[in-house]
């Protein structure tokens, strides 16, 4: 049993479920427009571009009858949880140990995270992971593929948080960091510290021992929730497709993914599921294949750590499990806070049993899951802004002309959008409880492939989805900053096309033609990126 815990993250409550508000506040124009102002479509475009863009629902989500559902899931999304799982609230059940205490503290407004100069779970906005490696970008095994820093009494955190640094480096290009027109620009990126008495745990690759010389340490934040179900709606087909042309144009693809005119590697659930094989398109490692069983709902359980009818268990590692079952002070207080667990007369087996259970009591039901993924997969996307503008069609020229729109692929149309779940949950009737958006003309703007930067301090491995660039223009309007890429380096456009330049990157000729636009070409491009 999970004792309460007065929530430091309780501030966010005082928000409310801003959500609910009119899904059109600005009413959709009378006149034609033109197919990308609808980002998301027919079913799933919103025409609010306040504060609450991301927040809205899709017409999907109206016309099938789900707007309750939706906005009780958005409760979910929103509240912090509870360690107390007796509490009469959806939000039952938070740790032993987590990573944060609400979903909106990574994604402030239902947008990216921020950039952040300290490393603090409870700031709101804070939508860093840590992502800890050997010097080969092996996970330690150690720590959870998500390091926690949060725990309950009387547990102990993994990693101590508050010996983190983060500091934010300047960086110089081979352009001295100056377009041909002599204008300037600055670049920066982050360099992660840990010191080694942070870890609670020992460093473990596989289980092995490795040694504090081979700690790598990365920063990858959240992106966008809004829109992801259409993302969905995308036949693996269609995406098969993408990779098939893109490996015949001669374009550097990743050989764990794809190769040889195939795919290599496909997401699949062998513990929930019955090992189906889908076509992977979510993160920026591309480790999910669908939705359904995608980063929302794999994160409403190890984020939180709260369990529920298909994960009936812990988000933890063995290496922890034994380094706490054998702490005195846990092993002093465990009885006090866990009175109802079995006693076997051995409190070490006791802990190490209870925090590797695969039959704890769920604290989520199956209607609040249903009700959190009807809210997930019914965000909408924000119409395009001023797409009859002079600089936004000039804008678009440059960004097709410069090959960018190679990867940000612009629009796709949906298939028939089967509600498909790699963990076998949401199947046969409760496959009619979320939205769907069949054949529907989206603009994205991504190729839903992984491609390479280079960038100093780069993402792990160094493959990365590309990112959709749709509604990201509101990013400051609604999440009060307007931080891009993977680990939020970038904080204007330019920037972030800027750290497309590396001699290596896969985008190096675009931004070649990029610096030599002039300043007026150039705004029009950054004009456009944010209209999308």
């Amino acid at each position: 049993m999970k004792k309460l815990l007065i929530s430091s993250l309780v501030v966010a409550t005082t928000c409310g479920l801003t959500a609910c508000n009119d899904n059109k506040s600005t009413p959709e124009p009378d006149v034609e427009m033109p197919a990308e102002y609808y980002a998301g479509g027919k079913l799933g475009t919103t025409f609010n571009n306040t504060a609450s863009a991301y927040e809205q629902f899709t017409e999907a989500v109206e016309n099938q009858g789900l707007v309750a559902s939706f906005k009780r899931g958005e409760r979910i999304f929103e509240s912090p949880f509870d360690i107390d799982t007796q509490a009469e609230t959806p939000m039952r059940g938070l740790g032993p140990l987590w990573i944060r205490e609400s979903c909106i503290a990574c994604h402030p407004g239902y947008g990216h995270g921020a950039r952040q100069n300290n490393y603090n779970s409870n700031t709101i906005g804070n939508g860093y992971l840590l992502v800890l490696t050997d010097e080969n970008d092996t996970y330690l095994s150690s720590l959870t593929g998500m390091p926690q820093t949060g725990a309950s009494a009387p547990f102990k955190a993994p990693l101590d948080e508050r010996k983190i640094q983060i500091k934010w480096l300047p960086y110089t290009d081979e352009w001295n960091n100056t377009f041909a027109d002599g204008e300037k620009y600055s670049l920066i990126y982050p360099e992660v510290t840990i010191p080694q008495d942070a870890f609670y745990v020992p460093l473990q690759v596989g289980g092995v021992d490795i040694d504090y010389s081979q700690l790598r340490v990365r920063l990858e934040n959240t992106i966008g929730l809004y829109g992801t179900g259409l993302l969905d709606a995308i036949s693996d087909e269609d995406i098969r497709s993408q990779y098939l042309a893109e490996e015949a144009a001669g374009v550097s693809l990743n050989p764990g993914i794809w190769s040889n005119g195939d795919f290599v590697s496909y997401y699949s659930n062998n513990l929930q599921g019955d090992g189906t094989k889908y076509v992977r398109r979510y993160t920026y490692a591309l480790s999910r294949g669908s939705i359904q069983d995608g980063p929302g709902a794999n994160a409403i359980w190890n984020i939180t750590n709260v369990t529920r009818s298909d994960r009936r268990y812990h988000y933890m590692t063995a290496a922890y499990a034994k380094v706490a079952s054998k702490d005195p002070d846990v092993q002093a207080q465990f009885y006090n806070y866990y009175p109802a667990m079995n006693k076997t007369g051995d409190v070490e087996t006791d802990i190490y049993n209870y925090l590797m259970s695969n039959d704890l009591d769920p604290e989520m039901t199956d209607q609040e899951y249903i009700d959190l993924m009807a809210w997930h997969r019914g965000l909408a996307v924000p119409a395009a802004r001023e797409v009859r503008s002079e600089g936004f069609q000039r804008g678009k020229q440059l960004f097709t002309e410069m090959g960018c729109a190679y990867c940000h692929r612009p629009s796709w149309t949906t298939g028939n959008d089967e509600i498909r779940d790699p963990n076998n949950f949401f199947v046969g009737q409760r496959a009619n409880m979320l939205p769907r958006y069949p054949h529907q003309t989206i603009w994205p703007y991504t190729d839903m492939i992984q491609h390479r930067l280079m960038m100093k301090n780069d993402i792990r491995t160094g493959w990365c989805r590309t990112t959709p660039l749709w509604g990201r223009g509101l990013s400051s309007k609604c999440t009060g900053a307007d931080d891009r890429l993977h680990d939020c380096r970038a904080r204007t456009v330019i920037e972030a096309i800027m750290w497309h330049g590396s001699a290596q990157s896969d985008a190096r000729k675009s931004v070649e033609q990029f610096r030599k636009l002039s300043k007026s070409d150039r705004d029009a491009v950054v004009k456009f990126i944010e209209s999308i």
